[in-house]
């Protein structure tokens, strides 16, 4: 027999990746994670494109075997982190490379029911990715390289990418960003992160690229435009109120050696002197004293105080929460809906910081070159004009005013019991009702031949004996006498 030929250590791993098995999966992964540490540490490069490939086939369906939710969201946690085991930024590079052509790939087969899991997978490995460019100090070269290799593999026109990838690492691009660099990064450097959805959303011929661009990018950076100016205002009173609390801390500690070293030069100087001391002494003794009995009286008052609110709260305890009949519901008015919204804008996490008239000066100058399309351009601009609203000063309103919609809703309340309403019988003036009897007593000539009609066909079914029959009712009669004739004929017969 020919001795079997060893299979290569990725796939290898990568079957055991795709295992049945749980445990398999789990150890399968960590020795991937070592391998990989100690294959990237060659001068030879590490990996191949090709074997990263294999590799991602397999950590792709070890993510489609994992069903349980906590431990899929752990598991895309592992996975993402693999980033971090390659030691150049080159081979970094090619595993992301790899990941998102795998995706590409991949995708047409992921049923409804795996796709949450892949979605997690993609903005963790997006996450880690920008982690990734910030270990290294969010160097410009870095920040170039991971933009281009997302253009190149997911929104370039040429790309073979599905919408549904595209459309998803729209939405997720700049929570993301968020996440890990707003705090450290400038406006610069965001508009640097931001310039190649620019271009294209300038270039790009796809409706719904350009659509998901605008809703996702510009119009969140927009929405967020009140919340990023609320972030510098607070950064700089927290500055402030560092800088007053370092001078507020500097003087007392010099107030206290000078308040110090002028008590200890008196009391040198006269020891008893003009009784002052004594008279201080005395002084404190007879406010401890008052001190005592007001607290005292204090204590008993905050005893009588505590008894009363425990007994209150007892009562609400013991008193069980109102039931709403069957079939009722809590609604909510705008003013809760409001209130809502307004914890989600507080709750919306951190916030990049633009600078809104270089990013429109950058969008007129893409979008007014000849060969951005027009449909392009008419949405672009739209787009540049709220952004130098923005740089004006001028920031996004609601469309409908809290007082406007109070009056909308009152007028769709009136509508409602109008309809619910039955209609009352106007009164009629003593013309009209004149003029309605005169109608009624005069009919027209079309009624009067309606009317004769009627009482004609009624006197032909069962009228008065002195009037006209019809020629119908004259043949009944005739038949009627028909059966008296024969009798009597049998009768001379006879």
């Amino acid at each position: 027999m020919v001795p079997g030929v060893p299979l290569p250590p990725e796939i290898q791993l990568a079957q055991r990746l795709a295992g049945n098995e749980q445990v398999t999966r789990d150890r399968a992964l960590r020795k991937l994670r070592k391998y990989i540490e100690a294959r990237s540490q060659r001068a030879t490069g590490g990996f191949t494109p090709d074997e990263l490939l294999k590799v991602w086939k397999g950590l792709f369906y070890c993510m489609w075997m994992q069903d349980k939710p906590l431990q899929q969201e752990e598991l895309g946690r592992t996975i993402a982190q693999l980033v971090h085991a390659f030691h150049t930024t080159e081979a970094q590079h090619q595993f992301l490379k790899a990941f998102w052509q795998t995706m590409i790939r991949e995708w047409v087969g992921i049923d409804r029911l795996r796709l949450d899991k892949f979605y997690m997978l993609m903005r963790m490995v997006l996450s880690e990715s920008l982690k990734a460019v910030k270990a290294r100090g969010w160097d410009e070269r870095q920040i170039e390289q991971l933009l281009e290799l997302l253009t190149t593999e997911i929104l370039n026109p040429d790309s073979q990418a599905p919408s549904g990838v595209k459309s998803h690492f729209l939405e997720i691009f700049l929570e993301e960003l968020a996440k890990v660099g707003a705090a450290e990064l400038t406006a610069d450097q965001n508009l640097q992160f931001i310039d190649p959805f620019c271009q294209i959303a300038a270039r790009t011929k796809d409706s719904q690229v350009l659509h998901k661009i605008i809703q996702s990018i510009f119009q969140t950076i927009v929405e967020q435009a009140p919340l990023a100016i609320e972030d510098i205002m607070n950064e700089l009173d927290t500055q402030s109120g560092e800088g007053e609390a370092s001078d507020g801390d500097d003087g007392e500690a010099s107030d206290g050696d000078d308040g110090e070293a002028s008590d200890d030069d008196d009391g040198e100087a006269s020891d008893g002197g003009d009784g002052d001391v004594a008279d201080s002494d005395d002084s404190d003794g007879a406010d401890d004293d008052d001190g005592d009995v007001s607290d005292g009286d204090g204590g008993d008052n905050d005893e009588g105080d505590s008894n009363k609110s425990s007994e209150g709260e007892q009562d609400l305890q013991d008193t069980p929460p109102k039931k709403l009949p069957a079939g009722t519901a809590h609604r909510a008015g705008p003013e809760a809906d409001k209130e809502q919204a307004w914890d989600d804008e507080e709750n919306a996490g951190p916030v990049l910081q633009f600078d809104y008239e270089a990013l429109a000066n950058r969008l007129f100058k893409l979008a007014s070159r000849q060969s951005t399309p027009s449909q392009n351009r008419k949405r672009l601009y739209k787009v540049i004009q709220k952004l130098r609203e923005l740089a004006g000063g001028t920031f996004p309103e609601d469309d409908v005013p809290e007082k406007a919609y109070k009056k909308m809703l009152e007028g769709r309340r009136e509508r409602k019991k109008k309809k619910k309403r039955l209609p009352k019988p106007q009164p009629q003036n003593k013309e009209a009702g004149s003029e309605a009897e005169s109608s009624s007593a005069d009919p027209g000539p079309g009624r009067k031949r309606k009317r004769n009609r009627k009482t004609d066909e009624k006197a032909g079914q069962g009228g008065p004996p002195g009037k006209r029959r019809k020629p119908g009712a004259r043949a009944k009669g005739a038949g009627a006498q028909q059966p008296k004739k024969r009798i009597q004929s049998s009768q001379s017969a006879e």
